[in-house]
């Protein structure tokens, strides 16, 4: 854990797919008053080999070592670390602050050597989940999987409410990011998703949206990330960047940055 400035607010940072820890991400925060934690929650010694069946209380433990450091928590994901941001702040009313890039309203199948199954646990029990359309077939090179989610949250409407997230729950803040042009699953279409349901429960969200960004949000001063599988992502470095700069006033006041 980076050593604690002048501040009073723990994020845990969580990555996507790529299972990397998003250390230069963490160090971006830590620069502008916060205390972050880079948790790395698949992979590890210890942790499950893929994003499958992890356990929520992976996270929980994350903010309980922040807890002990501040005196405010929050939590800011990326894609499926957005989706697990949503569910442990719905969780554990700790969590004053959310912070989603490119998130889900639902939770998604994690696939164990073929087997679907969910991407969490918690209390040892899976969650419900959306499982994937296994007809479907990438038709680019790289792939580009975003009909592949949306055939698959639109083929049983009684699966995908039973796998959304309580996203109502969370006691604290919400901002959701989503870049209209994400080729790995419709981020800005979820994002309002997200925003929607809040709404509809008498919660507000912040929304910012780029029409020409895709699925990785550049804030100022990071560099584009180039890791991960081979997939279409969707934007370009300029949107990328220009989405990320939209969001950036709204990320430091909800972490409660300096700017």
């Amino acid at each position: 854990m980076p050593a604690r400035p002048d501040s009073s607010t723990g994020v845990l940072v969580l990555s996507g797919s790529s299972g990397a820890p998003e250390d230069d991400r963490a160090r971006l925060l830590t620069a502008h008053g916060a205390t972050a934690l880079a948790l790395r929650w698949f992979g590890g010694p210890g942790q499950q080999p893929g994003p499958y069946e992890v356990p929520l209380e992976v996270f929980v433990e994350g903010l309980d070592r922040l807890a002990g450091e501040c005196d405010r928590l929050a939590v800011l994901g990326t894609s499926f670390g957005a989706e697990a941001a949503l569910l442990v702040a719905a969780l554990d009313a700790r969590v004053r602050a959310v912070v989603a890039v490119a998130p889900s309203p639902v939770v998604w199948a994690g696939v164990d050597d073929g087997r679907q199954t969910s991407h969490w646990t918690h209390r040892g029990r899976p969650l419900d989940f959306v499982p994937f359309d296994e007809s479907w077939a990438p038709d680019t090179d790289p792939p580009a999987y975003r009909s592949l989610y949306e055939r698959s949250l639109a083929s049983d409407p009684a699966v995908a409410e039973r796998a959304t997230i309580p996203v109502e729950r969370i006691e604290g803040e919400v901002l959701v990011i989503g870049g209209e042009d994400d080729q790995v699953w419709p981020g800005a279409d979820f994002a309002r998703a997200v925003a929607s349901r809040r709404t509809t429960h008498g919660r507000g969200t912040r929304v910012v949206t780029h029409p020409g960004a895709g699925h990785r949000v550049t804030f100022p001063g990071e560099a584009p990330v180039a890791r991960g599988q081979a997939m279409a992502r969707g934007g370009s470095p300029e949107a990328d960047a220009e989405l990320g700069a939209a969001a950036w006033p709204h990320v430091v006041e909800l972490l409660h940055l300096r700017p």
